[in-house]
């Protein structure tokens, strides 16, 4: 469902708020968005998840790997299994590419005259002390 305008609007006004009160944080939230996985990274990620699926079959077949009635191996192959399977789907962040509107984000939230913090802790001094 696409928000309507004046949901975007108080939508940018947030971000431009947040972006103005700690731009590191807000850079880093917004990220630089999804690459497709390159050949090699899909292949190394498959490669992980063999390796993990190996790791829990062999930790369910062979009692030696358990601690006690738990099967540590099985888990550690669950999270192997696991983790090969995002490095595989996830392409890689190119560290030179950050978020480029972050000059023209800073220039609209300044014209506000308040920071986004100080605004919401009045709103909330206003609300709770009634």
């Amino acid at each position: 469902m696409p928000l309507s305008d004046h949901e975007q609007r108080m939508l940018e006004q947030i971000e431009s708020a947040l972006y103005a009160e700690d731009p590191k944080f807000a850079s880093s939230v917004r990220g630089v968005g999804l690459h497709a996985p390159t050949t090699r990274r899909r292949v190394q990620g498959t490669g992980l998840f063999v390796i993990g699926l190996g790791m829990l079959v062999s930790g369910v077949a062979f009692k030696a790997t358990m601690i006690g009635s738990f099967p540590i191996l099985s888990v550690f192959g669950f999270v192997v299994m696991f983790a090969g399977v995002v490095f595989a789907i996830t392409g890689p962040r190119l560290p030179g590419q950050r978020d480029r509107s972050g000059g023209a984000r800073k220039g609209r939230a300044k014209g506000g005259g308040s920071t986004f913090t100080s605004r919401m802790e009045d709103r909330f001094r206003r609300r709770f002390n009634e």
